[in-house]
């Protein structure tokens, strides 16, 4: 039973029945209580699991910013080694120019004293060569006078004893013009043709008036100072001569001759070694001609029998790229490397690809390139009358095929979308 309580309302006793606990609302409290426990606790636990994932993705972006800063470094330390290769390899060629340049210059300074040296050297010799000419002359025209002044002297004459110095005088002035001849680059042997007779005529006159008057020795000696004299004063303006010409020596004759046969036997072995060289090319030609014809006659051989019908019409001695390919169009009615079976199968392949790429069947991809195609127009009985259309003659389009050819353009780029990139 329920106590009953009893409180005066308004000065009135009421009877109230006494407070009391229901267990069903008490397991619902406890069963929200611990909803919400464990919904605190899993949303802690959350919170929890999500501040450690988010301290872990923290580290590892840290790790990896790390790893990307110490590549970063790394390529920069990488640039900078390499940029400071560069540009050590930079100054080391500029240093090595420098050098070569250097050298080339000391080099062409040496060059060019050395040719000054060798050219004053030169012009040393041909004045010591000069006055010892001059010198000689002089000695020899000592020598040879005498013996040519007792030769013309003559009491009733005495004045002939002026006609050695004519003689002797003679032969020098025609040198002297020889040497102007020589200077001004005009005919200078008639002058020493001159001059070579007037000294053998004093030579003459030493060797007779010698023998009479004197002994031989006297007369050889003065006629061959005679002859010394012009002679050697000859051979300095022959030299000038020949150095002005410019002449060569026999030294350099010979070695001209030997660069020649040099050049002409490299040029002969160069010669036996193309020769060599294109008989072999030649014969590599012929056998890979040869195997290309019988290659063409095994895999071609009906085009190869016509080729060679075409090629004996010709007049042609083999079968050649021309007749060849004129062979090949008039067989199998396209150029070489092409022929209907080849063209089929490209074709069929094609189609293949297409189907693979669409995800349809083959035979699909020739039905569905036309299916609105439809007679646009009647025809009409009377042939110069052109067909005209008019409303109703085409039937309506059917909406389930547009439809249908919608879904099949939508599932096409769906499943291009979806193929991976081959790039």
């Amino acid at each position: 039973m329920t106590a009953v309580s009893v409180e005066k309302v308004n000065g009135t006793p009421v009877a109230s029945p006494e407070p009391r606990f229901d267990p069903v609302a008490l397991a619902e409290a406890e069963a929200i209580r611990t909803r919400a426990a464990a919904d605190a606790e899993a949303a802690r636990i959350k919170a929890e699991g999500e501040a450690e994932a988010e301290k872990v993705k923290a580290v590892e972006e840290t790790r990896k910013q790390k790893i990307a800063n110490d590549r970063a470094e790394a390529r920069a330390r990488e640039e900078q080694a390499a940029r400071e290769a560069r540009i050590a390899e930079l100054n080391r060629k500029q240093a090595a120019d420098a050098r070569a340049q250097r050298e080339e210059t000391e080099r062409a300074e040496r060059d060019k004293r050395a040719e000054q040296q060798s050219q004053e050297k030169a012009e040393q010799t041909e004045d010591s060569w000069r006055f010892f000419a001059i010198a000689f002359a002089v000695m020899c025209g000592v020598v040879a006078l005498p013996v040519q002044m007792a030769a013309f002297w003559n009491e009733k004459a005495p004045w002939m004893i002026s006609a050695p110095f004519m003689l002797e005088g003679a032969a020098w002035v025609v040198l002297r013009g020889a040497a102007a001849a020589v200077a001004a680059h005009r005919p200078h042997w008639h002058f020493r043709l001159i001059a070579w007779v007037l000294a053998f005529v004093a030579a003459g006159v030493n060797l007779w008036h010698g023998l009479i008057a004197f002994d031989p020795a006297t007369a050889i000696g003065t006629a061959v100072a005679s002859i010394a004299g012009p002679g050697v004063w000859d051979l300095y303006e022959h030299g000038r001569i020949r150095k002005r010409d410019g002449v060569p020596t026999r030294r350099e004759r010979k070695a001209a001759e030997k660069a020649a046969k040099e050049e002409a036997r490299q040029k002969a072995a160069e010669e036996k070694q193309r020769a060599a060289d294109k008989k072999a090319a030649d014969e590599v030609a012929a056998e890979a001609a040869k195997q290309l014809a019988e290659s063409r006659e095994a895999m071609f051989p009906e085009v190869w029998k016509h080729a060679l019908r075409i090629a004996a019409a010709l007049g042609e001695a083999t079968v050649t790229e021309a007749v060849w390919k004129r062979a090949h169009r008039d067989v199998e009615g396209a150029d070489p490397a092409e022929s209907a079976d080849i063209i089929t199968g490209r074709r069929k392949a094609e189609k293949r690809v297409e189907a693979a790429r669409s995800g349809g069947p083959v035979s699909a991809v020739s039905k569905t390139k036309n299916t609105q195609r439809a007679i646009q127009t009647p025809r009409s009985s009377y042939k110069p009358v052109p067909p005209r259309r008019k409303a109703g003659d085409t039937p309506r389009y059917s909406r389930a095929a547009g439809r249908a050819h919608g879904d099949l353009l939508r599932r096409r780029q769906a499943a291009n979308n979806s193929r991976p990139n081959d790039n």
